[in-house]
């Protein structure tokens, strides 16, 4: 059964702790609230503000997994302090390990500091959890993705916008990195795991996968600079440089490109042609 009371004030006392710089947002110099407003809670969380705000007055409708799970991200909840507002609403905690989607407060801290920079939170499967405004403009929207599409190398084999922004002399090579990486994502959970039945589901669907899966390559990795064409500003040609989440195998990628090169100046035009959604 859900606390409303205990949910009420867990959710406010958590907001009030919060600062705007911890989570990415500009303070301003009229803002006279302590922590931060309910507003921008609810913004993080991808919710009304209504919502928000009667779920802290204990008014709220009974919130589902998924809400919950949202707000516990745009609180940048501890795995306890997630395990312990799931409870609160009545519900039982995800599982913890390489299955969740829940991002540690310190990985989403230093996402938060990078919104000049193209980056992403993915999980071991590719599906990416977070990103900067930069990394939208770059690479697309990636909270409108559900299901298997949500893995970069699903949609690799089965859509061919996917592999758009990737030169043809790549793509080869980059076929090669996702079937591998998923062969042993397989071998190191097992028949049983989403990692299998996403392999499984490629197997079915694509004839290409098929047959690197029958390879049985292990070990294959992506070139240490990536490069894309974007539809508005051209080639690029970036690094990628990665930091690991251990405990639940979270990757941060950030895009960097060389200063004083073409692509550093088409980053820097990519941040103005941004959707004004996007910043």
């Amino acid at each position: 059964m859900i606390d409303r009371e205990a949910l009420a004030d867990f959710l406010r006392r958590r907001r009030e702790a919060l600062q705007p710089e911890d989570v990415g947002l500009p303070r301003g110099p009229r803002r006279r609230t302590g922590g931060l407003r309910r507003e921008e809670v609810a913004a993080l969380s991808h919710m009304s503000t209504d919502y928000y705000a009667r779920l802290e007055r204990g008014t709220g409708p009974t919130p589902s997994e998924q809400m919950m799970a949202a707000i516990a991200l745009g609180l940048h909840l501890s795995l306890a302090e997630r395990d312990h507002v799931f409870r609160l609403a009545g519900h039982r905690p995800p599982e913890r390990g390489t299955a969740t989607d829940h991002v540690s407060p310190g990985m989403l801290r230093i996402l938060d500091r990078l919104d000049d920079t193209p980056a992403e939170i993915v999980t071991e499967l590719g599906e990416t959890l977070r990103q900067t405004r930069l990394a939208v403009a770059l690479l697309g929207d990636a909270a409108r993705r559900t299901g298997p599409d949500r893995s970069i190398g699903y949609r690799w084999f089965t859509d061919p916008d996917a592999r758009a922004p990737y030169p043809h002399d790549e793509r080869v090579e980059m076929s090669r990195v996702y079937a591998a990486g998923l062969r042993e994502l397989v071998a190191a959970h097992g028949a049983g795991s989403r990692a299998a039945a996403l392999a499984e589901g490629l197997r079915a669907r694509s004839d290409e996968f098929a047959q690197l899966w029958e390879r049985h390559e292990v070990g294959a990795r992506p070139p240490e600079l990536k490069h894309f064409h974007h539809p508005d500003v051209g080639d690029l040609a970036l690094s990628c440089q990665t930091l690991l989440d251990p405990e639940q195998s979270h990757r941060l990628l950030v895009y960097t490109a060389a200063p004083g090169t073409d692509s550093a100046e088409k980053l820097r035009l990519l941040a103005v042609l941004a959707p004004a959604a996007l910043r």
